[in-house]
């Protein structure tokens, strides 16, 4: 069974950095391609950023490019967000998912159905 859990989550203050991290089972955090996407009150969840498999791309959200960096620990076979010069229109839930099912090599996607496997989900408010 593939799982993922994210936490990290917090309060911040504009202009603040924070750490998200995803924890990973049943499956090596770099085998498939994986992302993480927000979904704020009322909004549509909306794709981050994402990582391909086999040393592939990654893609930016144009929103976050420059603020953000996606990196993968596999040894501790986590997936972390770096979120720095948070705003307040990064306020949302963060989940992070997994592209499991159909076969792809070093792509990535951020679609939210091209991914099988959800994290629950860490909550981010920037606010002063």
């Amino acid at each position: 069974q593939l799982q993922l859990v994210e936490s990290g989550g917090g309060l911040v203050q504009p202009g603040e950095s924070l750490r998200l991290s995803c924890k990973v089972s049943g499956f090596a955090v770099d085998y498939y391609p994986v992302a993480w996407f927000r979904q704020a009150p009322g909004k549509e969840r909306e794709g981050v950023v994402c990582i391909a498999n086999e040393d592939g791309i990654i893609d930016f959200a144009d929103s976050v490019k420059g603020r953000f960096a996606i990196f993968r620990d596999v040894a501790n076979n986590t997936l972390y967000l770096d979120m720095n010069n948070l705003e307040p229109e990064d306020t949302a839930i963060y989940y992070c998912a997994v592209w499991a099912l159909t076969p792809v090599h070093r792509w990535c996607s951020r679609k939210v159905d091209r991914y099988d496997y959800w994290g629950q989900g860490t909550q981010v408010n920037v606010s002063a």
